[in-house]
């Protein structure tokens, strides 16, 4: 039961999210949009939340100011979040223009609010679930682009509800988190997500 609730946190890892948003989005989406962007957009969006986030904490663990990728103190938190905020900005101004995929934009828009609000709650002492943060980010956008399109995505909608809680309990069994900091996480991802969707709904 450990390697598996370990395995959980390590499957569905807040560094994938921002990457399995996309690739939902153009599963999902009526629209033509023409195979090399699409490819060019995957791509990109993998190296710079997935390849250069590694390469850095690897970068900041050589230089002594991470210990693990779990980023378990909370002083740990503070650079990394802050690294991340730097290349979601860089995302929405290079990658993602409003002007060409106005849903995608604002879902990056919506990671890099939580991420501004979960490094201000480790200026505070607060460990918020990233886990969390960026799982209910993606729940909330996949079910804003099946309202969006029109869509029916009940059995996605049901297996995510049934992996957040795999999630949360993986994260409590590894006393990774307290129950106030995955609740927080939750609501840190999901809020911003629901509210942005005045902006393109």
């Amino acid at each position: 039961m450990d390697q598996l609730l370990k395995s959980i946190s390590y499957i569905f890892h807040p560094l994938l999210m921002p990457l399995l948003g996309v690739v939902f989005y153009f599963s999902k989406t009526p629209r033509f949009v023409p195979m090399p962007l699409m490819k060019a957009k995957v791509f990109s969006i993998a190296i710079l939340t997935i390849i250069l986030p590694i390469l850095l904490f690897y970068l900041l663990k050589t230089l002594n100011k991470v210990e693990s990728i779990h980023l378990e103190k909370v002083s740990e938190r503070r650079l990394p979040l802050l690294i991340n905020s730097f290349i979601v900005i860089l995302i929405l101004a290079r990658v993602l223009p409003i002007s060409e995929l106005p849903e995608l934009y604002f879902f990056f828009i919506g990671i890099l609010i939580s991420t501004i609000t979960c490094f201000t709650l480790v200026l505070a002492k607060f460990k918020a679930s990233i886990h969390m943060i960026a799982s209910s980010g993606f729940f909330m956008f996949a079910v804003a682009i099946a309202i969006h399109f029109k869509i029916n995505i009940n059995g996605t909608i049901a297996l995510m509800c049934v992996i957040l809680g795999a999630i949360a309990t993986s994260r409590l069994h590894l006393k990774a988190h307290t129950p106030a900091e995955l609740a927080v996480g939750f609501f840190v991802g999901l809020l911003p997500q629901l509210i942005l969707l005045n902006y393109w709904m």
